[in-house]
């Protein structure tokens, strides 16, 4: 029997390549997501250099004092910008906290956006004055990525050229830079670095991790290793995906297990795709075979009530 293991797949191929190219491209990621809820980009059009200085101030934001990282916390904010302090998030229906600590950077909304004052603003650290810029630019870089693999994911689900582009122009997607401090003394019997969960977005591009660790659960009941190296990108589907397309392209539930060395660091920035607020999450007609398995709902609505699921707002 073969080990089972992600699809990796070739962005460039899509983006450079020939109609035949794409075709396959389409074809793959499709099968990919709907078989395995992953796939791994090996190459894509994000800039290396942008994640790894981004990377550095991660590094350097974390490690300040703890009383420094907190005045960046507005729990009125529900996590949605800024700082959430350790143990803060836990996995839907598990009441124990995450081992993780992270900070949001959302979308910079033109003034005469509709969502202007609707999404919150972006919160920015003071002592490090490079973040910010370091920050916008890999966000935009994400941004960008994530409208060429929705387009692909909408060709194979025979949807108009621009739908997912209309979908997430102005939408609420985050950009989550994610620190699992060292184990040591924590509850490691009951608390993991991140809990097996499911995303409430449409896609998530994860880009780099400094350790291993994340593992999604398979068909079979199984978890299964997500093993990548620098410079690649692990995309998923999310629930509001699963709502679309009636689970075609279900979510994968997938975890972040505690290392064997209590002593291990891990970071990660994951990019999570979401819609505008308004956009409607009914399912797709082409999805529809014997009948909508869930109820219409926003996307904005779905948001906030997964948040209040995971204890990020009341």
């Amino acid at each position: 029997m073969t080990t089972r293991q992600v699809p990796e797949l070739s962005l460039l191929s899509y983006v450079n390549g020939s109609s035949a190219d794409q075709v396959k491209f389409v074809d793959q990621l499709f099968s990919g997501l709907k078989d395995y809820g992953f796939i791994i980009l090996t190459d894509h059009t994000i800039d290396q250099a942008k994640v790894d200085k981004a990377y550095e101030y991660v590094h350097e934001f974390f490690h300040l004092d703890p009383e420094a990282k907190m005045k960046y916390y507005d729990k009125n904010l529900g996590g949605q910008r800024g700082f959430t302090p350790f143990k803060q998030e836990h996995a839907k229906d598990n009441p124990n906290p995450d081992l993780k600590e992270f900070w949001h950077v959302g979308r910079d909304l033109a003034d005469d956006s509709q969502y202007k004052g609707v999404y919150p603003e972006n919160i920015w650290p003071t002592e490090i004055p490079e973040f910010k810029t370091a920050f916008q630019e890999l966000y935009n870089a994400m941004d960008t990525t994530s409208v060429i693999l929705l387009e692909a994911i909408g060709k194979a689900l025979d949807l108009p050229e621009n739908f997912f582009k209309d979908m997430v122009n102005d939408g609420n997607s985050i950009l989550r830079t994610i620190w699992y401090p060292p184990t040591k003394g924590e509850d490691t019997t009951n608390s993991i670095r991140a809990a097996a969960h499911e995303d409430i977005n449409l896609i998530t591009m994860l880009v780099g991790a400094t350790a291993s660790g994340l593992q999604l659960l398979d068909r079979d009941g199984t978890w299964l290793d997500v093993n990548t190296k620098p410079g690649q990108i692990v995309v998923d589907t999310g629930d509001m995906m699963s709502r679309l397309t009636n689970d075609v392209l279900p979510a994968t539930t997938h975890r972040v297990i505690n290392p064997d060395n209590d002593g291990s660091e891990r970071f990660s920035m994951p990019f999570f795709v979401h819609p505008h607020s308004k956009a409607n999450l009914n399912c797709l007609p082409s999805c529809v075979g014997k009948g909508a398995k869930y109820a219409d709902i926003t996307a904005g609505e779905f948001l906030n009530q997964r948040l209040r699921e995971i204890g990020l707002i009341k």
